[in-house]
């Protein structure tokens, strides 16, 4: 990918151009959505819009209409008068979808059934920089009406999913963003997926309101106390051969990964 990834991306209209400088202010990068955020009425206007308030094309991703439509070619033809070269395919389905996305930088957002089971193909094409996957789409192509049950945690078919496009993304060590949190006043429901998506190894989570930037980042971040625990742990590593004992712990490859992995997005953030 030409850019780095940070932990909070948030969508922003394409129709509300002057949303645009705003939401990159607030997050590491933006969506900006000729999709489902704009009416078919409106996106003629909102392709205009893209064209005419060029934003940091090194922290803006578009998110395209689905291959095979219309609207699918005429984004394709507005991007062709911008600088942006990172696109967001919405409801990706196969490989096929991608013919036309080959010059450029795509993440594939799986939201569909058909797009789910196809995500590891899909991910192995070199043009692809990341996965998404989201919930709601997910459930209406499968004909169901609610992706959680009522107290708030994903339904099972939707942990799959979850499941399966981070598992698509990781073998092809391709980013991998985790799904928007549609109740934008719970904060706390937002902290906790984020914290376990920083866990299961996603690069970053989707926002859909300005609220949840900072709270996605504080998420993502390690703690002071699990920063050094990492560094204490990768320190008492050396000179070590195989396994060893460290603080009660046995440690062997697996374990010092994930201690990496800590120091790593430690780093991310203090940068």
């Amino acid at each position: 990918m030409s850019f780095t990834l940070g932990p909070s991306i948030l969508f922003v209209p394409a129709d509300r151009p002057d949303r645009y400088a705003k939401a990159l202010e607030r997050a590491d990068a933006i969506i900006i959505d000729l999709e489902d955020a704009v009416a078919s009425v409106d996106k003629a206007a909102a392709r205009e819009a893209l064209i005419a308030n060029p934003m940091d094309p090194a922290r803006t991703i578009v998110r395209i209409n689905p291959a095979g439509t219309q609207d699918h070619d005429s984004d394709l033809e507005a991007l062709e008068q911008t600088d942006y070269r990172t696109v967001m395919l919405a409801k990706a389905e196969s490989v096929a979808d991608f013919d036309a996305l080959k010059e450029l930088e795509v993440i594939a957002l799986c939201e569909t059934a058909r797009g789910v089971l196809s995500a590891t193909s899909i991910a192995a094409l070199d043009f692809v920089v990341a996965l998404m996957w989201g919930a709601e789409d997910l459930v209406a192509s499968l004909g169901g009406t609610s992706s959680r049950v009522d107290d708030g945690p994903y339904r099972g078919v939707a942990l799959h999913a979850r499941s399966s496009v981070l598992l698509a993304a990781g073998a092809y060590s391709k980013a991998v963003i985790d799904a928007v949190h549609l109740d934008i006043a719970d904060l706390d429901g937002l902290g906790a997926e984020a914290r376990d998506a920083a866990a299961l190894g996603f690069t970053a989570t989707a926002c859909i309101h300005p609220s949840q930037v900072a709270i996605v980042r504080e998420s993502y971040a390690p703690t002071v106390e699990e920063i050094a625990s990492a560094r204490a742990l990768l320190a008492a590593a050396e000179g070590q051969n195989g396994v060893f004992s460290f603080e009660g712990r046995m440690v062997d490859g697996p374990i010092l990964r994930h201690a990496e992995c800590v120091v790593e997005r430690a780093g991310l953030r203090e940068g």
